[in-house]
């Protein structure tokens, strides 16, 4: 008996301390051990003991002004849950890129950016791309960072351009706040997500947020501006939808197996 009671506070403890990870994540910066205590409802000695635990193994930081944020050892493993996310959602990815003839993306939202998790070229056409898998790009200026941010709440996404900053990358990326909020609206309404010359000159992107996924996530095609109309579009974005959808089902189903 004692050590069934021993094993079920140890799980416990596991999900206290990870409960406070998600927690200094949605804070989107850091946070005292009064106001994680005010907003988990645990008792002060075991925030303190947590977290002193999580500092000790590099997964939560101490700053100079005392209050803690996310450490830098689940960068590591972030990065790599991405990647092999990235893996399994390739084979739909290249449907995609048969269905469209143009490059296919997957991109989630890590600490304040767009990260490129998986790519699949055009087979029909060759063209230099400014995405790769592993580029980080702040969300304002991309298609698939505006489909991710278009599923958040204003709120959260007046807190992250905060910190970001809107950097216009060309003439054509959205710089103010208000308009841009109001940008996000539209893309809602409509589904999806378009990136017309606001990252890279002559290229062109749809992209579409996919629904239920465990961080912001979005399925995108690019290509050049020139065959990427208004008319391709109207055939393409749909294609992505799907593949938004198809993708949303995979995880859930994945996720449902654990």
């Amino acid at each position: 008996m004692a050590t069934a009671r021993a094993g079920n506070g140890g799980v416990q403890s596991l999900q206290r301390a990870f409960e406070l990870l998600e927690r200094l994540a949605d804070t989107g910066g850091e946070a005292s051990l009064s106001e994680l205590a005010a907003s988990s409802g645990l008792p002060m000695p075991t925030i303190h003991r947590l977290i002193r635990t999580l500092v000790t193994l590099g997964y939560v930081r101490q700053n100079a002004n005392r209050r803690y944020a996310l450490g830098a050892r689940l960068i590591r493993l972030g990065e790599n849950a991405s990647l092999q996310f990235g893996t399994w959602a390739r084979p739909l990815l290249a449907e995609l890129v048969d269905e469209v003839g143009e490059t296919a993306n997957l991109a989630v939202l890590e600490r304040d950016e767009v990260v490129y998790v998986s790519q699949v070229a055009s087979r029909r056409h060759s063209m230099r791309m400014f995405t790769e898998v592993g580029r980080r790009l702040l969300p304002h200026g991309t298609g698939v960072g505006k489909a991710m941010l278009a599923t958040l709440d204003p709120g959260e996404v007046r807190a992250l351009l905060d910190r970001t900053g809107m950097p216009a990358y060309t003439e054509h990326t959205h710089t103010d706040v208000e308009v841009f909020l109001q940008h996000l609206g539209e893309i809602t309404e409509q589904g999806y997500s378009l990136d017309s010359s606001e990252q890279e000159l002559g290229v062109r992107c749809v992209a579409v947020a996919v629904p239920c996924a465990p961080v912001p996530t979005a399925v995108s095609v690019s290509g050049p501006e020139g065959r990427l109309t208004d008319e391709a579009m109207r055939v393409i974005a749909p294609a992505v939808r799907r593949t938004a959808k198809r993708l949303s089902e995979q995880l859930a189903a994945r996720q449902a197996g654990e």
